[in-house]
């Protein structure tokens, strides 16, 4: 089952607040929109990415219950579905409802249970927001304790100089992930405390619910799957057994990185649960603009001013590369602002391939002339026949 880090999708922290998780969204939605980026399928799906993360993360109900499962781990889901406990009270349709859970059936008898089919509380779209979180649906079972399950995979965007991303290099970014608490050792108790076997799931791991034939089997949320609880919970991670933290990673950024790009480093995400695999970190670079260049492709675009002199009667001017070095550029006579001159071989370099540097030239017109200069100019204007 897939799970997603809606705040690292977003790029926030999880104590952001709902502005501050709007104003991250809007930026990103404006980075990614289809309309900005036609026709490129990784911005199309980051953006989907990014909306789905909204829709969850944007609603303040929402975004608790999706925080109070973050909080039981990976397959706990407080305040969620669950088994029908003790003095349960009944529910029309043939479930049982306590704390919020309910246990019931899936009104059929295919064996697929879907989470998009069930509105909990009058909360409308939780069915969205469980099976965006776990892939739409979950198959039923009995018994079994938890088998490995990978880790998260920690999603990130990153900024980075254009100069940067043109010519390649190493960036540091700090990423927030789960990792095994280094009080409890991942056992959730204090340090001397004593296990019992939980009283949830009488020491199996799991529970299920359902009827008519049919269940669905999901981790214990009392014991988290361990099948014991402990007569006192670890103070640092609250018995999860798991704790949010930040961790610096030097990322190596590819020469001609566009926005949009992605790369995925391995077994650096959330650390995997029962023995599972660590999950990945996915970066979404996203490139700042420069002062000088301007990216087209593999090309590098360079704005240059000249003064009307050099456009009228023709100049050489020098430019330099985006590697230092300088190159000549000529102006003919009768140049006009817009007019584009190409260097060869003097742009991006990605895949064995070589842009050019196109310098694209604007005209300044001085804001103030001296007397002699205003003369010549009138008379360089009579003489063109020039209406002024």
């Amino acid at each position: 089952m897939a799970q997603k880090d809606f705040y690292a999708v977003l790029g926030v922290s999880s104590s952001a607040s709902q502005d501050e998780i709007k104003k991250q969204y809007r930026r990103l939605a404006k980075q990614y929109h289809p309309d900005a980026n036609a026709n490129d399928a990784k911005a199309a799906e980051r953006f989907k990415e990014i909306s789905e993360a909204y829709t969850t993360l944007g609603d303040p109900d929402k975004r608790k219950q999706y925080d109070d499962m973050r909080r039981l781990g990976a397959f706990g889901f407080g305040g969620g579905y669950g088994g029908a406990r003790p003095g349960a009270s009944s529910r029309p349709g043939g479930g049982s409802t306590s704390g919020g859970s309910y246990s019931g059936s899936t009104g059929g008898s295919s064996g697929t249970f879907r989470f998009e089919d069930f509105d909990v509380g009058g909360l409308g779209g939780l069915g969205d927001l469980f099976g965006s979180m776990f892939g739409g649906n979950a198959r039923g079972g009995r018994g079994g304790a938890p088998g490995p399950e990978r880790g998260e995979s920690v999603e990130s965007t990153l900024e980075i100089p254009f100069r940067t991303a043109v010519t390649g290099g190493k960036v540091p970014v700090d990423l927030e992930v789960t990792e095994e608490c280094p009080t409890c050792h991942g056992n959730g108790g204090a340090p001397g405390a004593t296990f019992r076997t939980c009283p949830e799931c009488n020491g199996r791991g799991t529970i299920s619910f359902g009827q008519g034939g049919f269940a669905v089997t999901r981790p214990c949320p009392m014991c988290l799957g361990r099948g014991q609880v402990p007569s006192e919970r670890c103070p640092t991670c609250n018995g999860a057994g798991e704790v949010r933290t930040r961790k610096r990673v030097m990322i190596t950024v590819p020469p001609g990185t566009d926005s949009g790009s992605r790369i995925r480093l391995k077994g650096q995400g959330g650390r995997g649960m029962n023995g599972g695999p660590p999950g990945d970190v996915i970066i979404t670079f996203s490139v700042q603009p420069d002062r000088f260049y301007k990216r087209e492709g593999l090309d590098l675009v360079a704005t240059v001013p000249i003064n009307i002199a050099q456009a009228t009667l023709g100049s050489r001017i020098s430019v330099k590369t985006l590697q230092g070095k300088k190159v000549a550029v000529r102006i003919p006579p009768g140049t006009p602002a817009g007019k584009r001159f190409r260097v060869r071989a003097q742009g991006i370099e990605k895949d064995g391939q070589r842009g050019d540097l196109i310098v694209e030239i604007t005209i300044t017109v001085p804001e103030k002339l001296s007397e002699e200069q205003e003369r010549m100019m009138r008379e360089f204007a009579d003489a063109g026949g020039l209406k002024y």
